[in-house]
C-alpha cells in the first residue's frame, strides 16, 4: 500500500482536517482561531491575479531552439550561433477575449517566445500575422477598447470595431488578413508565427542589419471556416488549449522552421516602404527568407497558473547582438509590457521560476512584495566593495545616429507607402478564389451584426473598395449597400 503524504498548511504545518472546520460543538458557530480554514479561504480569495488586459486567453508549452546555419556575419547573439540549443517557452493566445472566452474566435493570435539563453532571457513577443492594425502606440489603447466591451452596456459591438477600422485606414492590411480563414486557425500547431516588428542585429565586428523573424509551422497551415470556428466556440471553447496539450502528451511534438529576412542597415533609409512600419511587410522578392534553424515543443506545463498564467514576455528583454529599431509600436511596447507584468503579478515577477533567467542575476534591485532572491553585498552602484559593474562594450554596435525636430507626426512617407497597397496585393496575388469567397463571406457576416448601422455599412463598403474595386463591389452586393 502506498503511503500518502500528510496535508499541510502553506507553512508546512500538518493540517488538522481536510473536511471540517473548528466549531463549538457539532452544530455550533465556527471559531476565529481556526487558522487553517481562514488561510484556505483567504488564499482562495486571492488566487486569481488580474488577467491580461489583452491576450488573456491562451496556453503554451516548453521546447528547444536549435540553430543549424551560420549567421554570425549578421549577429553575435549566442543563441543564434550555429549548433546552439536554447530552451524556450511559447505562449499562444487570442487578443481581445477574456480568460474564459473561446480560443477559436476570429482574432489575431499572440505568438510569444521566451528563450532562456546564457546571456539572460531573450523574448520575441509577436503574433501569427506579420503586421498589425496600427503603427503608433498613441492609438493602441483606443484600438483595444474598440475590440473589447462597451462601457455602457458591457456588450461587444461590431459597429464600434468597424468605426475604428474605417477611421484608421492603416488597419486595412491586418483586417484583410483577419477576415480570411487565417483569422480562425485550426490550431496553434497549424499557424505561422512572426516577430512582426523590425529588430536590429549586429555582429562581432560592429556591422549592423535590420531583421524580421518568421516561424513557419512544419505541420502546414490549416484553418477553420467561420462556421466551423463558431461551432467550436459553443461546444469546446478551450479547443486550441486542449489540442496543443494533448498533441505533446501523445508525443506529437509540433515544430516550426525559423526564418529571417535581413536588410542591410543603410538600405532602410530609401527603401520603397517604411521598413519600420508595423502595418507593412518586406516583400520576399526584395528580401527572401533565410532559414537558420527550427524549434520544437516537447514538454507541457506541469502547472498552468505557475508556468503559463504567470509567464511574462517583454520585447525589452534583448541580449547582446540584438537591439531595437525605430518602429514606433515596438518603442511603445518596450515600456508597456514589463509595466503590465509589474502591475499584474508584482514587481518581482522575474524571480518566478518560469520568468527567472537560467544564469546568475547580479542586480542592484531588492525588496518589494514577494522578493525571493537574496541579493549579495550592497544595494547601490557605483561602490568600492566589489559589486557588479556593467560592460557597455557588449552593446556598442546597437547605437545608431538619428536626427530631427521633436514633433508629433506620422512616419515620413517612403516612395510606395500607401495604406491599401499591400492589402490589395494580398487580394490580387496571394488569396485563392476560395480564399476570396470566404473573405467576402466573413466580412459580410461580421458587418451584418444587428448593431452595425446603415451608415457604418456604407463606410465598410468604402473601406474595402479602397483596397480593391472588385472586393468592394462584392461586399456591397452582399450587404445590400449601393
Amino acid at each position: 500500500m502506498t503511503t500518502r503524504p500528510t496535508t499541510t498548511d502553506d507553512a508546512g504545518i500538518p493540517a488538522p482536517s481536510d473536511e471540517h472546520s473548528l466549531s463549538v460543538g457539532p452544530n455550533g458557530p465556527l471559531l476565529l482561531q481556526d487558522h487553517y480554514v481562514i488561510q484556505k479561504m483567504a488564499h482562495f480569495n486571492r488566487e486569481r491575479v488580474p488577467e491580461r488586459v489583452v491576450h488573456a486567453k491562451g496556453g503554451g508549452a516548453f521546447g528547444v531552439l536549435q540553430i543549424t546555419e551560420d549567421v554570425s556575419q549578421y549577429t553575435k547573439a549566442k543563441l543564434f550561433q550555429k549548433g546552439a540549443q536554447t530552451p524556450l517557452l511559447l505562449r499562444c493566445s487570442t487578443v481581445a477575449g477574456e480568460l474564459g472566452s473561446a480560443d477559436t474566435a476570429r482574432d489575431p493570435r499572440g505568438f510569444a517566445l521566451k528563450f532562456y539563453t546564457e546571456d539572460g532571457n531573450y523574448d520575441i513577443v509577436g503574433n501569427n500575422t506579420p503586421i498589425f492594425f496600427i503603427r503608433d502606440p498613441q492609438k493602441f489603447s483606443d484600438f483595444i477598447h474598440s475590440q473589447k466591451r462597451r462601457p455602457d452596456n458591457h456588450l461587444r459591438d461590431h459597429n464600434m470595431q468597424w468605426d475604428f477600422w474605417t477611421l484608421s485606414p492603416e488597419s486595412a492590411h491586418q483586417v484583410t488578413f483577419l477576415m480570411t480563414d487565417r483569422g480562425t486557425p485550426a490550431s496553434w500547431r497549424h499557424m505561422h508565427g512572426f516577430g512582426s516588428h523590425t529588430f536590429l542585429w549586429y555582429n562581432a565586428a560592429g556591422e549592423r542589419f535590420w531583421v524580421k523573424y518568421h516561424f513557419k509551422t512544419d505541420q502546414g497551415i490549416q484553418n477553420f471556416t467561420a462556421s466551423e470556428a463558431a461551432a467550436l466556440q459553443g461546444t469546446d471553447p478551450d479547443y486550441h488549449t486542449r489540442d496543443l496539450y494533448e498533441a505533446i502528451k501523445r508525443g506529437d511534438h509540433p515544430s516550426w522552421t525559423v526564418n529571417v529576412q535581413i536588410m542591410p542597415f543603410e538600405a532602410a533609409a530609401d527603401y520603397r516602404f517604411n521598413p519600420f512600419d508595423l502595418t507593412k511587410v518586406w516583400p520576399h522578392s526584395d528580401y527572401p527568407e533565410i532559414t537558420i534553424g527550427r524549434f520544437v515543443l516537447n514538454r507541457n506545463p506541469e502547472n498552468y497558473f505557475a508556468q503559463i498564467e504567470q509567464a511574462g514576455f517583454e520585447p525589452s528583454n534583448l541580449v547582446p547582438g540584438i537591439g531595437t529599431s525605430p518602429d514606433k509600436m515596438l518603442q511603445g511596447r518596450l515600456f508597456s509590457y514589463p509595466d503590465a507584468h509589474r502591475y499584474r503579478i508584482g514587481p518581482n515577477y522575474l524571480q518566478l521560476p518560469v520568468n527567472a533567467p537560467r544564469v546568475p542575476v547580479n542586480s542592484y534591485n531588492f525588496d518589494g512584495p514577494m522578493a525571493y532572491r537574496n541579493p549579495e553585498g550592497l544595494g547601490y552602484a557605483p561602490n568600492s566593495y566589489g559589486g557588479p559593474v556593467a560592460d557597455p562594450a557588449l552593446y556598442e554596435a546597437e547605437n545608431y545616429h538619428v536626427t530631427g525636430e521633436i514633433v508629433r507626426s506620422a512616419y515620413a512617407k517612403h516612395a510606395q507607402d500607401d495604406d491599401y497597397v499591400q492589402a490589395r496585393a494580398l487580394w490580387e496575388n496571394v488569396l485563392s478564389d476560395t480564399d476570396r469567397a470566404h473573405l467576402v463571406d466573413n466580412i459580410v457576416g461580421h458587418a451584418s451584426a444587428p448593431e452595425v448601422t446603415a451608415e457604418m455599412k456604407q463606410r465598410v463598403v468604402t473601406y474595402w473598395t479602397n483596397i480593391h474595386k472588385d472586393l468592394g463591389h462584392r461586399v456591397s452586393q452582399a450587404l445590400g449597400v449601393s
